[in-house]
């Protein structure tokens, strides 16, 4: 009996443990910045126990300035190191300032100059960093992201968009890191730098967009290039399309070119966790709509319906973590986390509220 007591109190502990271990696995922490023009800060929010309700922790100052408004772009806040470093961009101030990601919150490690006028957007591939520089004539710089969580500005790296006036909306890698793109709003192009091993771009191609206003993009897993089209915030003009990128000469083959999300202004985009489903918020609408993603990156919109989660408000900026996508709407004040369904269906979640009205990218880990 001794025994049985004996197995039957280790079975317990063993599945307390592992309750536990379950937990800390499944914890979610969620980070976007104030962009307040007086002090820009990094707020955070971190999941809790088995309800999964978030609790906000202590702001950490960016040591720069946000813009008091929105930023028109993707990929304010990016993180790096497998979650260990945090980059943030201060468009207010024009520099980027980099956190270490510690267990009981953010240590800024610094602020570095962005190489240019109100940076909006930040992409890393390993150790490099390029910031995308919205103001004056526009260009993106590059940077090295060292050991110790510093930023080194690579000489001669920083490189002019197609135009003055541009109005980019993000840079980023492609899956391989050869190639970094630019979206540009007003001229309705995507530029396109090779990434040389020294980490300095070369001669830029222009592609033109399928659709107007081409804005957020990611990647998927196979490397089809998804970009959401804001069409001038046209009524329910709003669209996602999808490339395969040719390497060779950086141009762009348009897959689906155009799909209609029905809706207004669709500004962001992202991908589910296995890459099957891509979503769209739609700022002017207030909405989510989702789309499946085919092998050869084919759209298609999810059982025809335009409206796949619903926000309110001004939707934003998102991430997805594991099953949940969190989507930025600062109008309401709130965050908007969503379960992924195996169908690409979302479910809402209850809100995180104390975002601030002008907060500007989000990231979640």
């Amino acid at each position: 009996m001794k025994f049985l007591n004996l197995r039957t109190g280790f079975a317990a502990l063993t599945a307390a443990l592992a309750l536990g271990a379950a937990s800390t696995a499944n914890a979610v922490t969620v980070y976007t910045s104030s962009n307040d023009a007086g002090g820009n800060r990094i707020l955070t929010f971190e999941s809790k126990g088995a309800t999964g309700t978030f609790i906000e922790k202590r702001p950490f100052s960016t040591g720069g300035l946000g813009s008091g408004g929105g930023l028109g772009s993707q990929d304010a806040l990016t993180l790096a190191r497998n979650g260990r470093v945090l980059l943030a961009v201060n468009a207010g101030s024009n520099d980027v300032s980099t956190f270490r990601v510690r267990r009981n919150g953010l240590k800024l490690i610094g602020v570095y100059p962005s190489g240019g006028v109100m940076p909006t957007s930040v992409a890393i591939h390993d150790d490099l960093v390029y910031v995308m520089n919205a103001g004056g004539e526009g260009n993106v710089s590059g940077f090295v992201l060292e050991n110790n969580g510093k930023l080194t500005p690579i000489p001669n790296s920083t490189r002019q968009l197609s135009s003055t006036g541009a109005a980019p909306a993000q840079v980023g890698f492609n899956q391989a890191g050869d190639a970094l793109l630019v979206t540009e709003r007003a001229t309705n192009n995507i530029r396109i730098f090779p990434v040389n091993d020294d980490g300095l771009l070369g001669e830029p191609v222009d592609n033109a967009s399928s659709g107007q206003t081409p804005f957020g993009f990611t990647f998927d897993r196979r490397d089809n290039l998804l970009v959401s089209e804001a069409f001038g915030g046209a009524q329910n003009q709003a669209a996602l399309s999808s490339y395969g990128l040719n390497i060779d000469d950086l141009t762009l083959e348009t897959v689906t070119g155009s799909a209609s999300a029905d809706q207004t202004a669709a500004c962001w985009v992202v991908t589910s966790r296995n890459g099957r489903y891509a979503y769209v918020t739609n700022t002017g609408s207030g909405t989510v709509t989702g789309y499946s993603v085919g092998r050869t990156g084919v759209l298609e919109r999810l059982n025809g319906d335009p409206v796949t989660g619903l926000t309110g408000g001004n939707p934003l900026d998102a991430s997805v973590r594991a099953n949940m996508m969190f989507v930025l709407t600062p109008r309401n004040g709130e965050i908007v986390p969503f379960k992924i369904g195996h169908d690409g269906s979302l479910t809402r979640e209850p809100s995180i509220f104390g975002v601030s009205t002008t907060a500007a990218g989000v990231v979640a880990w």
